[in-house]
């Protein structure tokens, strides 16, 4: 708690942070111009997008912004101009947005459905010092005004992270915070209790009537510290059911999760919570939010009810706004369901052609015909987006005194973090699925050279080896350009260590690759454990091998002055979504990123003879996030092995987090520290 009091009093220590700015208030043009003549927009080693939206958002009597899956990546995709935006870019936007809202008569809502940590240093890097994981990031995230989150289960893995959620988070958002089936053993008193608020009944300026649930799908990897409550189970609690007969009318239910949205979906549990609300209220309109699957999704469940999912890691603003809705409470010159001079919506609740799953089977239907009309809207993160949907709001630039002073906080907090240190230059990029398995510019062909350059035991560095990988222990791609402290989180956040089977018949050891991959998938988005983010990699301030240059890498810097932007005319690569209103949905156009399958597991080899001859015998190197696997494979195969002949090959402390920093230290210091900076995922950006 300590570190989160002191983070609010970053920017009163930076020098370019103006006393003016601790005034949230201030809304003097002339002083909004003097704010923003000499502080930097974004982060200083940000671009900005050169691809501008395509038109304006529709604008109903009820409309919604989402965030969702932000995994800690608060100062915005540093490498990639279509996400460039940080937290406090996004703090100007709601405030923005919010007095757009007011100036049409109408209300905007603010969601999130959760996993705020493991993904990113900034949420990360906390947990490698003797904090939480998370300590900094929440305190940065606390200063967008939501109206209603909920919690996700990267929230729930460790129970120092939980308590915290419960002890900060949740209190600093109070009723706004739904966890309806999520509770925590209070450790003051040992009773269960709930982690945030079980639902939220309240009224929005414009007088519709609304009741909220947040439901996390059925999690069973939580700590000790906490439950979760299945959705079957929470439906029949006599708090949901008095809930959906409350004592005064609800206008509207908004049911918000980290759930996969799409019903077909095995671990969404949407459908059940739907069902229960139509089973008593069969013709309420229901608008709901999910989560957890890292997409962009929209789902039509029936003519008065539909859902929005709106991505991952700050890629993605969801906007999803609404008119038709029935009010008596308000009067009606206060009701505008169409407001004028912007665009409305006018899509009903009926899937378009037949491109998306059918989920009929899974669903309740109301009873009575709908008069609502939808809009949705997929808003790349990035300044140039925001700066043209917020236009018309503000009468000052776009940047407010509290969007700057975030942005000050997410500079001040990454360079304390020592996430600008810099390992050395990634010279291409590589993807995880943009490019066939083990081509150029796949990932993994990056990861057989790492790993049979570095995963190295001294005492057997001559002995023939096989080392064996999942391709799920990498979490995102590796942009061109400096590869730093932060990457080392951004591509491979997991603490897996590797361990080894000496002496294995090559005969044998051949053949374990293969039986792996034709076995049971192994889930890139894997059920994790508390030990996956017990985070052991290179901490640069506690390296002495390392020297990062005394300022941040340089990378392209934006005039601080007059800003002459030049935009694209064709589109780029990025999202291309296809949900269950068509094909539309993507703010900006862009060209789509090819996407190629990748199997299970992926092998390096080194020390084998020069003469290209194979060995009689290897050390069968693997993870011990696999160890399991890779045993009944050599079992399956014929050799006679049992955990008791499993060793670890390098010290535990040395993971899956560790030697893409220990390649880069060594291979990688051409042009430090000037790295070069790619174009970014899904360009030719390979050499």
């Amino acid at each position: 708690m300590l570190l989160r009091q002191c983070l609010t009093l970053l920017p009163a220590v930076l020098p370019f942070a103006l006393p003016a700015l601790a005034c949230e208030s201030c809304e003097h043009p002339e002083n909004d111009v003097v704010l923003t003549r000499n502080v930097r927009r974004m982060q200083p080693d940000a671009e900005n997008a050169t691809a501008s939206p395509r038109g304006a958002l529709a604008w109903g009597q009820l409309n919604f912004l989402q965030t969702t899956d932000t995994h800690g990546w608060l100062e915005g995709h540093l490498k990639e101009k279509n996400y460039g935006a940080d937290w406090g870019d996004f703090v100007s936007f709601t405030k923005d947005m919010r007095a757009k809202a007011r100036k049409l008569n109408v209300d905007l809502l603010l969601v999130d459905t959760g996993d705020l940590h493991d993904g990113a240093g900034l949420s990360d890097a906390t947990g490698m010092n003797g904090g939480v994981n998370g300590q900094v990031s929440n305190a940065i995230f606390e200063n967008v005004d939501y109206d209603l989150l909920t919690i996700g289960n990267h929230e729930l893995y460790v129970s120092d992270v939980a308590y915290e959620t419960f002890s900060g988070f949740a209190k600093h958002y109070g009723d706004r915070y739904l966890t309806s089936n999520v509770q925590i053993k209070n450790p003051s008193t040992g009773a269960w209790e709930y982690l945030g608020k079980q639902y939220r009944y309240f009224t929005t300026e414009k007088g519709i009537r609304i009741m909220a649930f947040g439901v996390l799908f059925d999690f069973k990897g939580s700590s000790n510290a906490s439950r979760v409550i299945t959705a079957a189970d929470m439906v029949k609690q006599s708090w949901f059911t008095s809930a959906l007969n409350y004592s005064k009318p609800i206008d509207l239910f908004v049911l918000i999760g980290h759930n996969p949205i799409r019903p077909t979906v095995s671990s969404s549990t949407f459908a059940t919570v739907f069902n229960a609300i139509r089973a008593v209220k069969p013709d309420t309109p229901v608008q709901m939010f999910g989560g957890h699957s890292h997409i962009r999704d929209f789902v039509v469940y029936d003519d008065k009810s539909t859902a929005l999912e709106s991505g991952r890691y700050c890629e993605t603003l969801g906007w999803m706004s609404m008119t038709g809705l029935n009010s008596t409470h308000s009067s009606p010159c206060n009701i505008v369901k169409s407001p004028r001079n912007v665009p409305n919506p006018t899509m009903k609740a009926k899937k378009v052609g037949s491109s998306t799953e059918t989920a009929s089977a899974y669903l309740a239907s109301s009873t009575s015909s709908s008069n609502l009309v939808y809009s949705r809207r997929y808003l790349d993160w990035n300044r140039l987006t925001f700066e043209y949907h917020a236009a018309g709001s503000q009468v000052r630039t776009f940047d407010t005194p509290k969007g700057l002073s975030v942005s000050a906080n997410i500079t001040a907090s990454r360079k304390q973090l020592n996430l600008t240190s810099l390992y050395g230059c990634a010279p291409q990029t590589w993807c995880q699925s943009c490019a066939p398995f083990l081509s150029s510019g796949n990932i993994f062909s990056l990861l057989q050279t790492a790993l049979s350059a570095v995963v190295v035991n001294a005492s057997r560095a001559e002995i023939p080896r096989l080392i064996i990988i999942n391709t799920g222990s990498i979490r995102f791609d590796l942009v061109k350009g400096p590869f730093t402290y932060d990457d080392s989180f951004i591509v491979s956040p997991f603490a897996d260590s590797f361990q080894y089977l000496p002496n294995v018949p090559y005969s044998i050891a051949s053949k374990v690759l293969a039986a792996l991959n034709a076995g049971p998938y192994q889930k890139h988005r894997r059920d994790l454990s508390t030990r996956d983010f017990s985070f052991s990699s290179l901490d640069p301030s506690l390296d002495s091998c390392l020297d990062p240059p005394p300022t941040h890498p340089h990378m392209p810097k934006r005039s601080l002055g007059r800003v002459v932007r030049r935009q694209s005319t064709s589109p780029t690569p990025g999202y291309t979504t296809t949900d269950d209103f068509g094909s539309d949905g993507d703010d900006t156009p862009h060209s789509k990123i090819p996407y190629y399958a990748q199997p299970n597991d992926l092998q390096a080899n080194a020390s084998f003879p020069a003469d290209g001859s194979m060995p009689q015998a290897v050390d069968l190197v693997f993870l011990d996030y696999i160890a399991k696997n890779v045993l009944q494979a050599v079992q399956a195969l014929g050799l006679n092995v049992s955990q008791r002949d499993v060793s670890y090959y390098l010290p535990e402390a040395f993971t899956t987090n560790s030697y893409l920093p220990a390649y880069a230290q060594k291979y990688w210091q051409a042009n430090v520290p000037t790295c070069p900076v790619g174009l970014g995922v899904g360009f030719n950006d390979t050499s």
